[in-house]
């Protein structure tokens, strides 16, 4: 289903976009596909059979078939090769058809019956087990998405086509030789079948009355437009494809001949091919905008309420209501307010909490300047944190990443839409490191009193250690490497704001407090979300809630109200899931007491990529079986 990210069995779709960017304040990023998937992700599973034992196991079987289902679900999807640092179909997009979609999931079906069928269960090793249970989990889910495949957001303004095509040529398609140059070019010359087909998609949904809010569709025509503003669409600079196009040919060194003449040739393919793709997407958007309603939540969508109740499960993984997960919003949020109010007395403040909120809002010392100098200032510093943590973490993990991480600032072409920060998975054959992109659009919406926080969410120990972790594991089919579950992977985002607590971290109280208010804006997430799409609350509504609550700048929550109504559910995962994980770490604890290490439990969550919270806590249960033996 589209744009709302659940897993939909392990199809070249559900590839898609589980290999997207992990995004705190927004849900985006690429895809990808082809036959020689070990290219891309060195040494797979199916690889790594015992050939010391000199016969194969009922787990080597079922790996090298994983892997087989693998490589021929990532050859139907051009997008996913090339985010996996393949370059087959180097000149393709995705197919976004409802008929294409129809087929992956029937294939995906058959797939699942014939491993049921072939494998036997029991003569499994334990991993082998859990890759069964999720490949299942996965194709069940795909199995009850299919009722609600046109009820999901095709173009929203926090992500899709319109804003994910540039994009995707941007940050994944690399210029190494003349002939990626060419492939690029073929893109673009391609880019109006994939446009079309999504535009058919948003179409059908509307048929349905499945339509965005009224006010996401100018924010969603800017977007477009921007993409076709610049040269060669008019006299002003370079637009953001151009420039991109052009530096990387620049950097090949060629001829000055041979750069001009793919440069030409890349602004005809922009002006004949990319522009109409682009102007029939702004024409869809002026439509559709005649159409829509200034309500919310899903619940106005046909079976709304039983479409948001799937989401829930599927993005949380667990079996709460919406209304259990509304009434532990507001019990965490009074939590929180309770320990911030335990700050203003550590720092001397005298009033109320909401003047305090007013004050981290308002005061100078809390932001840099909103200049180039302000933005390069704070690259720096979030760099020289995770430099520090890096030091700390053989205290706390026995398992590191292979992968560099670096922080960057959001591209200008997209800073206005994406969110404030998020991450990038490396590349799997080591060609891009992890990214920890920060959007430095506005400095007043990036407080320093949460850059520590946010830096070791989006960094390290955060989505860097577990995703990039999980990338890298051996004798792990790949669909697993590849996969993701987000009450999984937030979940530990979020644990791991508060993991530096316990090593010394946060010792100035204002970070400590910043520390704080990040967590209880995932607190306040699970109350608007619910709000928004159960209880039937204004998109005003919400907004208030969140200023009321939170110390968060106003446009801060405007930008999180927008992008919880378009990806409904989605941001109730992150607590939920660090609750799950703080609760079995406490369980852990309390069983094996002096035997209990840390970086033992560690390893048990992350040395097996994502999973489902119910599968997670089996895996904790059974670690501590074994450690009591």
């Amino acid at each position: 289903m589209r744009m709302f990210h659940l897993a939909a069995g392990v199809s070249a779709l559900a590839l898609l976009t589980a290999c997207n960017a992990t995004e705190d304040e927004a849900v985006v990023e690429t895809p990808a596909e082809t036959g020689a998937a070990t290219e891309m992700a060195g040494e797979d599973a199916a690889t790594e059979v015992a050939e010391t034992a000199g016969e194969e196991t009922e787990s080597d079987r079922l790996n090298a078939w994983f892997q087989e289902v693998f490589d021929r679900n990532v050859a139907r999807s051009p997008m996913t090769q090339t985010f996996l640092g393949m370059k087959t179909n180097y000149d393709q997009w995705s197919d976004a058809s409802p008929e294409f979609a129809l087929e992956s999931y029937e294939i995906g079906q058959a797939d699942l019956a014939h491993m049921r069928e072939t494998f036997d269960f029991d003569a499994l090793d334990d991993s082998a087990q859990l890759s069964w249970r999720l490949f299942e989990y996965n194709g069940e889910r795909a199995a009850e998405g299919q009722r609600w495949l046109d009820h999901g957001y095709t173009f929203t303004p926090r992500s899709g086509p319109h804003m994910n095509a540039a994009s995707f040529l941007i940050n994944n398609h690399r210029v190494d030789t003349v002939e990626d140059a060419q492939a690029y070019i073929g893109r673009l010359r391609n880019l109006p079948t994939y446009m079309d087909q999504n535009i058919a998609n948003s179409r059908r949904s509307a048929e349905l009355g499945v339509l965005t809010p009224l006010w996401t569709y100018e924010p969603m025509i800017a977007t477009a437009r921007n993409i076709i503003t610049g040269a060669p669409f008019d006299d002003g600079d370079a637009s953001p494809i151009l420039a991109d196009f052009t530096g990387k040919v620049e950097a090949l060194g060629l001829d000055e001949a041979e750069q001009a003449r793919l440069v030409s040739e890349a602004e005809a393919a922009l002006t004949e091919a990319v522009a109409p793709a682009y102007e029939r997407v702004i024409a869809l958007f002026e439509e559709q905008a005649q159409m829509a309603t200034n309500d919310d939540g899903v619940w106005k969508h046909p079976d709304g309420g039983e479409f948001y109740n799937y989401l829930l499960n599927g993005y949380t993984t667990m079996d709460l209501s919406a209304e259990e997960i509304h009434q532990l919003g507001v019990a965490e949020v009074a939590r929180i307010h309770d320990e911030m109010r335990g700050i203003m007395e550590q720092v001397g403040y005298e009033g109320s909490l909401q003047e305090f909120f007013e004050f981290m809002r308002t005061d100078e010392q809390f932001y840099y300047p909103n200049t180039d100098e302000g933005r390069a200032d704070y690259l720096a510093d979030a760099t020289a944190l995770i430099d520090t943590m890096t030091e700390t973490l053989p205290q706390m993990f026995n398992t590191f990443p292979r992968a560099e991480l670096e922080v960057r600032r959001v591209e200008i072409f997209r800073q206005d839409s994406a969110g404030k920060a998020f991450y990038q998975r490396p590349a799997p054959n080591g060609s891009r490191p992890g990214v920890y992109y920060a959007n430095l659009r506005d400095m007043s919406l990036m407080p320093t009193y949460q850059m520590e926080a946010l830096a070791y969410h989006e960094g390290s120990p955060g989505h860097h250690m577990q995703l990039a972790i999980m990338q890298e594991l051996e004798g792990v089919p790949a669909f697993r490497r590849f996969g993701g579950y987000t009450a999984y992977t937030e979940g530990w985002g979020l644990y791991t704001e508060y993991l530096p607590v316990e090593y010394g971290f946060y010792s100035d109280p204002y970070s400590d407090f910043g520390r704080l208010a990040m967590e209880l804006w995932r607190a306040c997430r699970l109350v608007v979300d619910t709000g928004l799409h159960y209880h039937q609350w204004t998109r005003q509504e919400a907004i208030d809630y969140l200023t009321e609550n939170t110390p968060n700048p106003v446009g801060d929550n405007i930008a999180a109200i927008d992008r919880y109504i378009v990806y409904p559910g989605q941001a109730t995962a992150y607590k939920i899931g660090m609750l799950e994980i703080l609760r079995l770490r406490g369980v852990a604890e309390e069983a094996l007491g002096e035997a209990y290490d840390i970086r033992d439990f560690h390893d048990v969550v992350l040395t097996q990529g994502a999973m489902p919270m119910s599968v997670l806590e089996e895996r904790v249960n059974a670690w501590i079986e074994d450690a009591q033996d």
